[in-house]
C-alpha cells in the first residue's frame, strides 16, 4: 500500500454509526472545514452507513497491490490487540453527541462465538430466511483469494438479494428488516458476527430486482484494512449499481469522485485487483442472490486454518474438535460428529426443510436428518409452560432410546426455536449410575428466547422450569421402559430385611423406642408410593398377632415334608432369620401396592399409545400442510419473477418499437 503526498484522493468512505437513544440518526461529524457529506443516488441520509469523505491524513491509496494483505494477527483469540502506534491522529470532539464505532467492536463482537460452526450457521441462516423470497439453495464452499492463492469461504444463495439500502443495513449494527414472525434472524448482528469470526476479511455481492428496478451492490468489510491503516472508526466502502434499459447495462449510481474513491479501496484491499474482476462476480449470482466470500481465515494455534477443507472433500471439519473413544458406534453417531463435521451438523440444523430448497455443502446436497427418527419406543409428551400464571405455549416432545442404545453412552435433547437448532443434545441429567442413559429427545420451544450467538437461551424462568421438566420426562421415560432395552427394572426391588430384626427372629425392642416422650413405643411405617397410608404411626402392641409357628392341616398330614416346608416358608424369611408377623403383613400391602401401581401404570401405557398415535397422525398433518404451503409460495415467489421478467423484456420492447417507428420516420 502506498500514499502520494503530492496527490491528495480524499476517500469517500461509509462510517458506520450508532442511533441516539431517542432513535433518530447521528451526523457525521466534521472532520475539517471541506468534509461535507455525500449521497447515493436516491439513497436516504438516515441510513445507519452514510457516505461522508474522510480526512486526508485517513486516505490517499494511488495504487493498488497485486498482494492481497493479510491481517497483523491470524489468530482469532489473539487478533483484537489493535495496535494504536499505527493510529492517524485522533479525532477531536467537536460536540455531536454520538460516538464513533472502533474497528475493535468488530473483533470483539464476534467472541460471542465460541464454535465456528456456529458462524457458518448464522449466515444459513439469512439464506433459509429467503425462501420467503423465492430462494431455492445455499451453497457453502472453499473458493481460492486469486490474489494470492490462499483458502477463502464462499456462501451464495438465490434469495431477494439486497438493494443499496438493505446492502447498508447489512454493514450496519442492529438493523433488520425481517418482520415475519418465523423469520430465524432479528437482532441486526449475525452478519458481523459471524463473517468476522470466521476471517478477517468479507467481500458481499448482492444484486436485487424489485419495482422494475435492478440493482446490485459490492461491500467491503475488512478488519484488515482498519487495523492496517490505524482508522478509529469503521469504514465500509460500498459500489452501487443500476441497470439501464436503454443502455442494456449497469451504470453506477454515486458521483465520479465518490465512485473512484471507494472503487480504489476495494481494489486494494480485496481479492480481486480490477473493476472488471469484480462485476464478474454476478456471472453465476442470476437476477437476484447474494454471494459472500471471507478471505483471510483464521488459524487455530498450531498455525493451521481453524476451517479443515483438505481432510474431507465432500465436508469442512474442525480437526481440534475431533474426540475419538474406543467404541465405534460413539465414534460414528451423529451427537458425537455433529461438533466436528459441517456435513452431520447442516443436516440436523433445521427441523424443517421444503423439498424445494436445497443446501450444497462442497458441491453435494446435504441430506436432511430428523433425531426424532434415530429413537425407538417413541413417545410423544405434552408440556405446558406457564409464567406468571399463564399458559405460554404447548410443546409437544418426542422421546425415545437411540436405536444403538444400550451400546451408546448419549443422552439428552436437540431444542429447536423457529425451526432453528440452539442446543443439540442438550444434557440436563447425570447420574453416576446408568439412568438415563441412550434417552435422546427433541422439541421446538418458541416460548425461550435464544442468545444472539444462537447456540443457547437466555437464563430465564421459563428456561428453569424446561429443564426441569425435561428432567423429569428422561427419569420417567427411563423408569418406564428401561427393561424394553435390556436394563434391570429398578421397581421391583426386593423388600429391606428390617434393622430391627436380630438372627433367630428375635426383635430388638430398642430400635421401636423414640425420643419423644410423646411417640414412646411407636413406629411409622413408611407406606409405598400412591398407596394410602397404614398403621400410620400405630401401637405396635395392635398390630394383630401372627403366630410365626406352623399350622398343620389334617389333610397334609401324609405329607410331613410340605408341612415343613409351607412352616419354614411362613416362618423364615430370604437371609434366613425369622419374619415377624408384622412384617409379613407390611410385606403383603407393599406387594398389593405393586400390583395395583402395574395395573396403573399399564392403563397408562395403553393410553399413552393412543395419544401417540393421534400424536403423531397431527404431527405428519401439520409438516404436510407447513411443507405444501412453503411449495405454493415458493412456487408464487417464482411466477411473480417471471412474471416481471416478462413485464420486463415487454417494456423493452416498446422501447425498441419505439425506437424503429422514429427511425422509419426520420
Amino acid at each position: 500500500m502506498s500514499y502520494n503526498a503530492s496527490t491528495q484522493v480524499t476517500h469517500d468512505a461509509l462510517v458506520v454509526k450508532p442511533e441516539h437513544r431517542d432513535g433518530s440518526k447521528g451526523q457525521a461529524i466534521p472532520q475539517d472545514s471541506e468534509e461535507n457529506r455525500g449521497s447515493i443516488g436516491a439513497q436516504s441520509s438516515t441510513s445507519v452507513v452514510d457516505q461522508v469523505r474522510t480526512p486526508p491524513e485517513d486516505a490517499g491509496v494511488t495504487s493498488s497491490s497485486t498482494i492481497c494483505p493479510a491481517p497483523v494477527c491470524r489468530q482469532f483469540w489473539k487478533a483484537g490487540s489493535y495496535i494504536d502506534e499505527l493510529s492517524s491522529k485522533s479525532q477531536q470532539p467537536t460536540g455531536k453527541n454520538y460516538l464513533h464505532v472502533h474497528p475493535m467492536f468488530l473483533h470483539s463482537n464476534a467472541t460471542s462465538h465460541k464454535w465456528a460452526f456456529g458462524a457458518v450457521a448464522e449466515l444459513l441462516d439469512n439464506a433459509v430466511d429467503e425462501i420467503q423470497n423465492g430462494a431455492t439453495f445455499v451453497i457453502v464452499d472453499k473458493t481460492t483469494n486469486p490474489k494470492d492463492g490462499t483458502t477463502a469461504l464462499l456462501v451464495q444463495d438465490d434469495g431477494g438479494g439486497m438493494d443499496p439500502q438493505a446492502m447498508r443495513h447489512c454493514m450496519g449494527f442492529g438493523f433488520s428488516d425481517k418482520k415475519s414472525d418465523s423469520a430465524i434472524g432479528r437482532y441486526g448482528n449475525g452478519f458481523k458476527t459471524s463473517t468476522m469470526r470466521l476471517g478477517a476479511d468479507v467481500i458481499v455481492f448482492s444484486r436485487h430486482f424489485k419495482d422494475q428496478t435492478w440493482t446490485q451492490s459490492i461491500g467491503l468489510l475488512s478488519y484488515t484494512y482498519l487495523t492496517r491503516t490505524g482508522h478509529d472508526r469503521i469504514v465500509v466502502p460500498i459500489l452501487d449499481y443500476e441497470y439501464k434499459a436503454s443502455t442494456s447495462k449497469f451504470v453506477t449510481l454515486q458521483d465520479r469522485e465518490h465512485f473512484i474513491s471507494n472503487l480504489s479501496i476495494l481494489l486494494e484491499w480485496s481479492p480481486f485487483s480490477t473493476e472488471a474482476e469484480l462485476l464478474q462476480q454476478f456471472d453465476n449470482v442470476g437476477s437476484h442472490g447474494t454471494k459472500v466470500i471471507i478471505y483471510n481465515l483464521w488459524l487455530n494455534s498450531d498455525a493451521k486454518l481453524e476451517l479443515d477443507f483438505d481432510s474431507d472433500a465432500e465436508d469442512i471439519l474442525i480437526e481440534g474438535n475431533i474426540k475419538k473413544t474406543g467404541c465405534k458406534v460413539m465414534n460414528d453417531h451423529i451427537a458425537t460428529r455433529f461438533s466436528y463435521s459441517l456435513r452431520v451438523y447442516l443436516s440436523i440444523l433445521y427441523l424443517r426443510i421444503p423439498e424445494t430448497f436445497k443446501i450444497l455443502l462442497r458441491g453435494k446436497v446435504v441430506e436432511h436428518h430428523n433425531v426424532a427418527d434415530d429413537l425407538k419406543h417413541q413417545q410423544y409428551i405434552l408440556y405446558k409452560p406457564q409464567a406468571a400464571g399463564h399458559e405460554e405455549a404447548e410443546v409437544v416432545t418426542t422421546i425415545g432410546f437411540l436405536k444403538e442404545a444400550p451400546k451408546v453412552n448419549l443422552c439428552g435433547f436437540c431444542v429447536y426455536h423457529k425451526n432453528r437448532l440452539i442446543m443439540p443434545f442438550w444434557q440436563v441429567v447425570s447420574y453416576s449410575d446408568s439412568r438415563g442413559r441412550g434417552v435422546v429427545g427433541a422439541l421446538e420451544a418458541n416460548f425461550v428466547e435464544p442468545t444472539h450467538n444462537k447456540q443457547d437461551f437466555e437464563k430465564t424462568v421459563l428456561l428453569q422450569k424446561l429443564e426441569k421438566r425435561l428432567k423429569e420426562m428422561t427419569v420417567e421415560y427411563w423408569n418406564c421402559h428401561s427393561v424394553l432395552i435390556g436394563y434391570r427394572d429398578l421397581k421391583k426391588r426386593r423388600p429391606k430385611v428390617p434393622q430391627n430384626l436380630q438372627p433367630g427372629g428375635r426383635t430388638n425392642v430398642n430400635m421401636f423406642q423414640n425420643n419423644s416422650a410423646g411417640d414412646s413405643g411407636k413406629q411409622t411405617i413408611n407406606r409405598p408410593p400412591g398407596f394410602p397410608g397404614v398403621f400410620h404411626n400405630a401401637n405396635l402392641a395392635s398390630l394383630p398377632r401372627v403366630s410365626s409357628e406352623p399350622v398343620v392341616l389334617e389333610k397334609r398330614k401324609e405329607h410331613p415334608d410340605l408341612v415343613a416346608n409351607a412352616a419354614s416358608k411362613r416362618k423364615v424369611g430370604s437371609d434366613g432369620f425369622s419374619v415377624p408377623g408384622h412384617i409379613r403383613v407390611e410385606q403383603f400391602v407393599q406387594g398389593s401396592a405393586t400390583r395395583s401401581q402395574d395395573s396403573e401404570t399399564t392403563k397408562l401405557m395403553d393410553e399413552n399409545k393412543k395419544l401417540r398415535a393421534k400424536c403423531l397422525d397431527h404431527r405428519v398433518r401439520s409438516q404436510n400442510l407447513e411443507l405444501k404451503a412453503m411449495n405454493l409460495s415458493s412456487e408464487l415467489e417464482k411466477v411473480k419473477s417471471e412474471y416481471e421478467r416478462l413485464m420486463e423484456e415487454l417494456q423493452a420492447l416498446g422501447t425498441v418499437k419505439e425506437e424503429r417507428s422514429r427511425n422509419v420516420n426520420t
